[in-house]
């Protein structure tokens, strides 16, 4: 039976509390910690049941509960000046941040299949989200102008709870709408705003709600909607659900849905960013859209697109990126090239390494790199792997030079420091700390923070976090029907004043969350040592279909029954949020322990850092760039092994090590007052060199300047005089692709080569043949560094080649000057491309020519 009306009841507040929807509908609760105790002094109960979530409260306090807070001064007093804090934040200058910088507007749009912000929004899964999620916080602290694109999904990701054995199963609970901070957008007329995408040629009808986060707006799409069948509306209810079919209608509403969205609300982003591949059918759809609105050609269209394409790749194995087989691209993508004015087969190319073969699947990587102009690693070694991965998409560009770059990522600090730690920042570093998390300066005051105060702020973290931890345990044994002595036995679990370690990850084999446990004997003895005892947390789903993560879980709770250790090592259900929060602000150490090069970044650690918690990883993703001996361990010196089993050894071997000769001791040599002097100054050398290094106000400011700010200059340029410029550089694309062939590289000649003079240069000069095409085409340049034993380039240098002179017929003379401003054995060939100043990038057209020998 169906309903004949629906309609929405919502809660009536007294006029004196109006301020509390203000404050319920922004997300900008999520990292400010006096918003929730204001609600959460509204019912604690209620507010922890909620699982934080102000709008569910609202929707279910009790009226009588309202109308006393409407005559409770202290409550309204508090109530107006934290309210009066969020008109001020959103009441500042709402002009554009970088309009100056682009001689124009510039509007940033930011797509992802996951955003991870607060708890009660369950948009995300893990890393990748949570990294989204800060990156729209910082842009709105930095007054940035970017809005976010991602799904809303009915179920969300799964709840993880145990079975009796340590077996992991997942529930699905729905996720009502009505009581999350979202909000549906409605025309002048009160109607849902909708816009359509095409599944086999069947109108799939999508709507688009709104949460903000702080400035920013963030855009969710949701197909569950009676225009659509049942099938249909089921498209957006799981995050990574159902198989590759689900996975390409999902990747079609964000990315043809997600662009067709920000048009039909008026929005005009004029820089793309594309987190992850999930989103990249966004860059065929800018393409369409431009043909349609515009009157240009694919071409030109395709090279207004490239210009103002940012990608993000966050996956260093093949398997983690999206492929989907022709077959069933043709089923969906058939008529959608057509209406572009393509081959099909063309439209495959696009997201093929080799575009001739008819046989490989279509990779959404693939498409991302093929149609953006800047594309990024989130580590320094995770950009390196990118390049080996995606190199045969540039097949005539050594590994080094494939345009990967790399933007490590950041966390938004307000978000996951302890409200103590924050507390104590405020009194030495200043109250607008968390303003300029950034600033060197700023982060040199820790050393003004007294021992006693920094390390007891950290007790009481870690005391916190014991408290919730047994809480959480003796749920869980509630739930799975616990006995009496097992329950008493959970409030008594685990110490607050002892070394606590923390693990808390998505449970993949490659992370290798039971590296610990290698050898149980010797561990068992680190737990329970009388004199100087540690303990650990663990937490951390593994995706329902993984089964080989799954048995590592119940591994780890199967230890943990030993009775020996069952206060010291214990396994948190549902790592979400909330827990992450208690455990990086909590632990004395935390581990990681990914089979190296497998982590892209592994933010968890940065996380840890203003919270005094200290990193102990195997040195992979952020870790290469943020370790030094003096706030950290590292766990083996960055070796790669062929022989899995022998890296398992020797690693476990050497994280015993470090744990016995150094952690545990370092942490209980204490002076008469009970300070561990030296673990404070290790706490204290981390804060202050990694956290203005490691946060996500750098991250994006670096995107801004490194990628946005040129890729929206670009647009300008382009889309000026009726689209004049993005026709030129598509003719001038044709001009290159018709004579490039004809190119040559003759008569190369140099000075002395033999026992050059340091400080000295060598003049080279060639003979260039550019038949069809003129030295402004082309970019000549002298690519030279030195050299190893095997006789290849260790480093590489670029030096441009000049055109002095020609003769009529094509062929121009070049010359060009190497320094020599240092000694050693060096090298050098000759290289073109087409030229830096027409392009964003030259290597999107994949053109090179080499010096033959």
């Amino acid at each position: 039976m169906k309903p004949l009306v629906k309609f929405n009841v919502v809660p009536k507040l007294p006029s004196v509390l109006s301020p509390l929807k203000d404050l319920a509908e922004n997300l900008w609760f999520g990292w400010h910690p006096e918003v929730c105790a204001l609600f959460r002094r509204i019912d604690p109960t209620l507010w922890k049941n909620s699982i934080n979530n102000p709008v569910y409260l609202l929707g279910r306090v009790d009226q009588e509960r309202l109308e006393e807070l409407a005559e409770d001064e202290g409550f309204l007093s508090e109530l107006k000046r934290v309210h009066e804090s969020l008109k001020e934040y959103m009441a500042a200058s709402s002009e554009n941040a970088l309009k100056k910088q682009t001689n124009n507007d510039c509007l940033i749009a930011y797509f992802s299949m996951e955003f991870g912000i607060v708890q009660c929004l369950r948009t995300y899964s893990g890393g990748l989200g949570i990294l989204a999620g800060d990156h729209l916080k910082s842009a709105s602290d930095l007054n940035y102008p970017l809005v976010g694109i991602s799904l809303l999904y009915q179920e969300g990701y799964f709840h993880q709870y145990l079975t009796a054995d340590g077996w992991q199963q997942e529930n699905y609970p729905e996720n009502d709408f009505s009581n999350l901070p979202v909000h549906l957008m409605r025309d002048e007329n009160g109607n849902p705003i909708t816009v359509e995408v095409l599944f086999k040629g069947q109108p799939v009808v999508i709507q688009i709600w709104r949460t903000m986060v702080g400035r920013i707006p963030l855009y969710l799409l949701d197909t569950n909607t009676e225009a659509n069948p049942p099938d249909i509306r089921y498209t957006t209810a799981r995050l990574y659900g159902g198989d590759w079919e689900m996975r390409i209608r999902q990747e079609i509403v964000l990315g043809i849905g997600g662009v067709r969205a920000l048009d039909r609300l008026g929005i005009k982003p004029n820089v793309c960013h594309m987190n992850e591949g999930h989103s990249s059918f966004s860059a065929l759809e800018r393409i369409k859209s431009l043909q349609e609105k515009e009157g240009i050609s694919f071409d030109a269209a395709r090279e207004l697109v490239i210009a103002t394409n940012v990608f993000t790749t966050h996956t260093p194995v093949p398997a983690g990126n999206d492929v989907f087989p022709p077959e069933l691209m043709e089923q969906y993508f058939s008529d959608y090239a057509r209406s572009m004015g393509i081959a099909f087969k063309v439209l495959l190319a696009f997201g093929r390494e080799n575009p001739w073969d008819d046989n490989e699947p279509f990779g959404m990587t693939v498409l991302a790199l093929r149609l953006s102009a800047h594309a990024n690693g989130v580590s320094r070694l995770h950009s390196q792997i990118s390049q080996n991965m995606w190199k045969r998409i540039w097949p005539k560009n050594p590994t080094e030079d494939i345009p990967i770059g790399h933007i490590t990522n950041g966390i938004h600090i307000p978000s996951w420091i302890s409200q103590d730690m924050s507390r104590l920042f405020n009194r030495y570093l200043g109250p607008k700390w968390m303003e300029d998390p950034d600033n060197v300066k700023v982060w040199r005051r820790i050393d003004e923070i007294p021992d006693s105060e920094l390390w007891h702020t950290h007790e009481r973290a870690r005391e916190h976090l014991v408290s919730f931890a047994r809480q959480n345990l003796r749920k869980q044994l509630e739930r799975r029907g616990g006995s009496i002595r097992e329950l008493e036995a959970a409030m008594g679990a685990l110490h607050p004043e002892i070394l606590t370690i923390g693990f808390a990850r998505r449970f993949a084999t490659y992370k290798r969350a039971t590296l610990l446990l290698r050898d149980k004997e010797r561990f068992v003895k680190l737990l329970t040592d009388p004199e100087r005892p540690m303990q650990i947390i663990f937490a951390g789903k593994a995706h329902p279909q993984d089964h080989k993560g799954k048995d590592l879980i119940k591994e780890i709770t199967h230890f943990a029954r030993r009775e020996n250790i069952e206060n010291r090592f214990v396994f948190l259900e549902d790592h979400g949020i909330r827990l992450a929060r208690h455990l990086v602000q909590g632990v004395d150490v935390w581990l990681n322990t990914p089979r190296r090069p497998l982590e892209a970044c592994g933010t968890s650690g940065m996380k840890a850092i203003p919270n005094g918690t200290l990193n102990m990883s195997i040195l992979d993703g952020w870790w290469i760039e943020g370790y030094d001996s003096r706030f950290g361990w590292a766990i083996g010196h960055g070796e790669t092994y062929e022989d899995k089993e022998l890296q398992d050894d020797i690693e476990s071997r050497d994280l015993y090590n470090l744990l016995e000769n150094e952690i545990i001791p370092l942490f209980y040599d204490r002076g008469p007052d009970n300070i561990p002097k030296a673990w404070v100054k290790m706490m204290r050398d981390a804060m202050r060199d990694l956290c203005p290094a490691f946060n996500s106000h750098r991250m994006v400011q670096e995107y801004t300047r490194r990628f946005y700010l040129g890729s929206a200059r670009r647009w300008n340029e382009l889309t000026k005089n009726g689209m004049a410029g993005a026709r030129a550089l598509a003719e001038w694309r044709q001009k290159l692709l018709t004579n490039w062939d004809a190119i040559r590289i003759n008569n190369i000649r140099s000075g002395k080569t033999i026992d050059l003079p340091i400080n000295s240069s060598l003049g080279i000069e060639a003979d260039i043949h550019l038949t069809g095409l003129d030295p402004e085409d082309v970019d000549v340049a002298l690519y030279y560094g030195p050299l190893n034993f095997r006789e290849e380039f260790v480093e590489r240098n670029i030096e441009m080649m000049q055109p002095e002179s020609n003769d009529g017929s094509g062929n121009y003379h070049y010359v060009g000057f190497l320094p020599c401003g240092q000694t050693g054995k060096f090298g050098f060939t000759i290289r073109i491309m087409p030229s830096s100043q027409k392009f964003e990038t030259p290597y999107t057209t994949g053109l090179v020519v080499w010096a033959e020998g």
